[in-house]
């Protein structure tokens, strides 16, 4: 089976089950499935390009629970919760463009597309039309069963390096997988609650890590701790090229420019700041790497063959639980 470079280069790396997802997968039961994903993908980008930044959350949010089985996609009911009810999910959005291409791919194909690949084919084309590398994704994941707000746990954005390289590490991804994966962060921002105990209006001195001036910033738009609007704004976590998928996210750290903590640290550890560095000074390194990273992120304990299910809809199992 022919593969792309790319996924040749790391299939030394990768587990066995990835010899069983394929490239173009669809190619021969619904040829028009990653067509089909792109289109649904470029009118919602047209209208919003934060559909990058919402669709790499989702991506990664979904992911890191029990592997890429579109679990974060249930919809709660009446009687079951799913890991939409998980705090760090309940601002993750744009599952319309995933409901889009769905209904789209049922049109065309009953039955055959898994959501759990609408999601890794939908954050690919986001990261190419944002500006990034367009790359090629192994396809052939089947949806999961399950859909457990308690088994979300994932990496916060105060946790020190070491902290959250643990995470990586036990979904078999490695320290430069983690400052890759976080460089998404370029076209990412975070609400003003997430990271306002770093800013001098909440401690009462400035976070000797944060340049000054990003400070007063921040101070401006956030309002204090006692007095925080009530709407808890919005800030860039790339102050430089925030709509352009590129490096500059690693710069801006280098700087001290980084608004949440973990982002800023990994240009302040010994352990991170030599692949920080590279990046900040080579674009197409980091989109190279970021593609491979993806690659990787993707195939983390996916359900393929006969496990699982592919569902009808993506927001509710087929045969309710």
């Amino acid at each position: 089976m022919k593969i792309s470079t790319i996924l040749i280069f790391f299939c030394s790396l990768l587990p066995l089950t990835f010899a069983e997802l394929r490239v173009g997968f669809y190619n021969s039961i619904c040829p028009r499935a990653e067509a089909i994903v792109h289109d649904a993908v470029q009118r919602r980008f047209n209208q919003d390009r934060s559909i990058l930044p919402a669709l790499l959350r989702m991506h990664f949010h979904d992911c890191f629970v029990r592997g890429c089985d579109a679990s974060i996609l249930i919809d709660p009911t009446s009687t079951r919760t799913s890991e939409k009810n998980a705090g760090p999910n309940r601002t993750v959005r744009e599952y319309e463009v995933i409901d889009e291409a769905k209904r789209m791919l049922e049109e065309t194909c009953p039955l055959t597309v898994s959501c759990a690949d609408i999601i890794t084919l939908a954050t690919r084309d986001a990261v190419a039309l944002g500006g990034g590398i367009r790359y090629s994704v192994p396809t052939g994941r089947r949806d999961g069963l399950l859909s457990d707000p308690s088994l979300v746990n994932l990496p916060g954005p105060s946790m020190s390096v070491s902290g959250a390289l643990k995470f990586f590490t036990e979904k078999g991804l490695t320290l430069e997988d983690m400052v890759t994966l976080l460089g998404g962060h370029t076209v990412g921002f975070a609400h003003c609650s997430v990271f306002q105990n770093r800013l001098s209006s909440f401690q009462g001195r400035r976070d000797p890590t944060m340049d000054p001036a990003l400070d007063a910033r921040l101070v401006q738009i956030c309002g204090s701790f006692n007095n925080q609007p009530r709407n808890d704004p919005l800030v860039f976590l790339d102050q430089n090229s925030p709509s352009q998928f590129d490096n500059q996210f690693y710069n801006q750290m280098l700087i001290k420019r980084g608004v949440l903590h973990l982002d800023q640290q990994l240009a302040m550890d010994p352990l991170s700041r030599p692949i920080v560095v590279n990046f900040s000074t080579d674009n197409a390194n980091f989109q190279r790497k970021f593609a491979n990273a993806m690659i990787k992120l993707g195939i983390i304990d996916v359900l393929l063959g006969s496990q699982g299910e592919i569902r009808k809809n993506c927001r509710a199992f087929n045969i309710p639980l």
